[in-house]
């Protein structure tokens, strides 16, 4: 069976260009897990660009069932996360292993990441981020998904949303669809790496 994460990142290098940084973190007892940045530099400039942190590594595993009493090792969800900023505006940089994180986190707690989901590293994203949580969105938009030889399924890249902690609170009551929405009609930057909460009233 092909290795999946060549394939993986080559859909990556199709869809986003040649990345032109690179991390890897391995944590006890996962598979590693890297971290490519994208950059665009669209606008003229590094600060008016949008930059892309893309995992690579998550999908090497299928995701479990965590009611499952064993793992299937070919059949199961995979997926990798991407994280699109504006560049310049904060050390979003540091991103990267708190990205390595929530990559790591079907391996090392049973998740099965889908949209719809929060994801919480417990600390700002980034030196001095309003956020220390994402919303999971809808694949398909960015990044097609990327097609296995039967019968493994797709690999799909997830879009990552950060909240503000009034934000996540508040799609913890009225669902993720109501908290997308509110960004939509107040028109929300999501890709501002310092905006504040949408109002919530």
């Amino acid at each position: 069976m092909a290795d999946v994460l060549p394939l993986v990142e080559t859909r990556l290098r199709t869809a986003l260009g040649e990345p032109d940084a690179r991390a890897a973190v391995t944590f006890l007892g996962t598979d590693r897990i890297e971290v490519l940045r994208f950059t665009d530099g669209t606008g003229g400039g590094t600060d008016t660009g949008i930059v892309r942190y893309a995992t690579l590594g998550m999908s090497a595993q299928p995701m479990a069932d965590p009611t499952a009493v064993v793992a299937d090792p070919v059949a199961g969800p995979r997926a990798e996360l991407v994280l699109s900023v504006r560049a310049g505006a904060a050390d979003t940089d540091k991103v990267l292993r708190p990205l390595a994180v929530l990559a790591a986190s079907p391996q090392v707690e049973g998740l099965v990441v889908a949209p719809g989901a929060s994801l919480d590293v417990g600390e700002p994203l980034w030196p001095g981020a309003p956020f220390t949580s994402v919303l999971v969105a809808e694949a398909g938009g960015l990044i097609e998904d990327l097609e296995l030889d039967a019968p493994l399924d797709p690999v799909r890249f997830l879009p990552l949303l950060p909240m503000t902690p009034n934000e996540a609170a508040w799609k913890r009551v009225h669902g993720a669809g109501a908290l997308q929405e509110r960004w939509l009609t107040s028109g929300t930057d999501l890709r501002d790496p310092s905006r504040t909460s949408v109002p919530l009233d």
